[in-house]
C-alpha cells in the first residue's frame, strides 16, 4: 500500500509540475520564410492569391498527388475555400479559407485542420516590391496552443517542421514564376 501511495504521489507531483511549467510557456508560435522572385509585385501577387495555385508549388500537395480536393466559391476572393483529404497522415484532412485580401500586398487565410488532429491557425502570403521587377514573397503561419496543451511546444519545433516545407514551396514558386513569360 505504501508503494502505491508513493507512486500516486509521484505521478501527481509530475502532473502538477507540468501544469505549473505550462503557465510560464509561450502559447503562440509563428513560422515564416521569404524569397525574392524576379517578377513584378502585381504579377506575383495575382498568382499567390489563387489558392488553387498552391497545388503547383506547395510541398504538401506534391506529397500526395492522389489526395482528394474540393473547392467552393470564387478563387482569389474572400470566402473561397480549398479543402483536402489525404490518406497520408503527414497531410491529413482540412481546409483553408481566404479571410482577407489587401490587394497587391497580402492575402490572409484560415487553416482548419481536421485530421490527424483538430486545429485552427492563421496563414498568409505577403508581397513587397524590392524594385520594379523583383518581389519579396513572405509565406507565414501563426498558431496558438491553449494552456495546458502549450506544454507540447516544448517538444515541437514548428520552425523545423514547417519552415523547411515553406522554403521548399517558395523555391518551387520562384521557379514557376521566373520561367513564366
Amino acid at each position: 500500500m505504501k508503494i502505491l501511495k508513493t507512486i500516486l504521489i509521484g505521478i501527481g507531483s509530475l502532473i502538477a509540475l507540468v501544469l505549473i511549467v505550462a503557465l510560464f510557456l509561450e502559447k503562440d508560435y509563428a513560422v515564416s520564410r521569404e524569397i525574392s522572385i524576379n517578377k513584378p509585385k502585381q504579377e506575383v501577387f495575382d498568382y499567390v492569391k489563387l489558392l488553387k495555385n498552391q497545388d503547383n508549388f506547395s510541398k504538401w500537395a506534391s506529397m500526395d498527388p492522389a489526395m482528394e480536393k474540393a473547392y467552393s466559391g470564387t478563387d482569389g476572393t474572400v470566402g473561397f475555400v480549398s479543402a483536402w483529404d489525404s490518406q497520408n497522415e503527414d497531410i491529413g484532412k482540412g481546409e483553408q479559407e481566404i479571410k482577407k485580401i489587401t490587394e497587391g500586398e497580402k492575402i490572409e487565410y484560415e487553416l482548419r485542420f481536421i485530421e490527424p488532429f483538430e486545429s485552427k491557425d492563421a496563414a498568409y502570403f505577403s508581397t513587397t516590391a524590392i524594385n520594379d521587377s523583383t518581389t519579396l514573397v513572405k509565406w507565414g503561419f501563426d498558431g496558438h496552443m491553449a494552456y495546458p496543451m502549450n506544454t507540447m511546444l516544448l517538444f515541437m519545433n514548428f520552425e523545423e517542421m514547417i519552415g523547411g516545407d515553406f522554403q521548399t514551396g517558395l523555391i518551387t514558386l520562384k521557379g514557376i514564376l521566373e520561367t513564366k513569360s
